[in-house]
């Protein structure tokens, strides 16, 4: 009784087979810059927690400085508008899940809504964050009364808001790891809304339907949610602990 052996091509052989992975080398390269950029504000933000711990006494709460809404004048509202903002930027994210899902049902007119209102979500918090640094800046009416050494005397200084050197509300360090870290997150916040606008405004061309997939907006949706995740741990870190 013979036995028939049938031969196998070297390609077949060694190719591997097909990847269990089933990543696109765009998304790859998306995931290594997204790990490189966490350790980037994973160390900024732990930089934070130590000089917090460190100057714990003279350290602002943020239930005392962030207390502004807009149009509401002097109203005391402990990190409420803080927390608007991190709601529609959390919203954005859906929308942006929205967009994804619709690109993969090849919906373009889906698309382009849900792509649309995710960078009006960006826009939203992008304004928000330059009128709270605004705020954060010029201070309360009152101020704080300092002492200031200068010439070997002391004389009384009224510092109203914060920079980076001087903070009414205590430690100058906290304004500076302020406008450090939330404007990073800003920067990483207002390139995502424009590259949004460059995947809407193709996808409002035909461009990714003649390609017959919408990868590019799946690859932005990463990086939207990314922004978004790192907002989440800088709102723990300066807000709420």
């Amino acid at each position: 009784m013979s036995h028939k052996v049938e031969s196998i091509d070297q390609k077949t052989l060694w190719g591997g087979g097909r990847s269990p992975f089933q990543v696109s080398y765009g998304k790859m390269m998306m995931w290594f810059f997204l790990v490189s950029d966490a350790l980037t504000f994973g160390g900024l933000l732990c930089s934070y927690g130590f000089m917090r711990h460190k100057f714990a006494d003279s350290w602002p709460v943020a239930g005392e400085v962030f207390t502004a809404f807009p149009f509401m004048g002097e109203t005391h509202l402990p990190l409420i508008y803080v927390g608007l903002m991190t709601f529609i930027l959390i919203m954005s994210s859906v929308t942006m899940v929205l967009a994804v899902e619709a690109g993969h049902r090849s919906n373009k007119k889906e698309v382009i809504k849900w792509l649309a209102w995710t960078v009006v979500g960006g826009f939203f918090f992008l304004f928000s964050q330059v009128w709270e640094w605004a705020h954060f800046i010029h201070g309360t009416e009152v101020g704080v009364i300092k002492e200031v050494l200068e010439n070997g005397e002391f004389v009384t200084k009224t510092v109203h808001g914060a920079n980076l050197h001087v903070n009414e509300y205590g430690n100058v360090l906290f304004g500076n790891f302020f406008f450090f870290i939330t404007g990073f997150h800003g920067f990483h916040v207002f390139s995502g809304v424009v590259i949004n606008i460059i995947i809407l405004i193709n996808v409002i061309k035909g461009k990714y339907e003649k390609t017959g997939h919408y990868e590019m907006v799946e690859k932005t949706g990463l990086y939207w949610h990314f922004v978004d995740l790192v907002w989440v741990f800088v709102f723990t870190f300066f807000y709420l602990l």
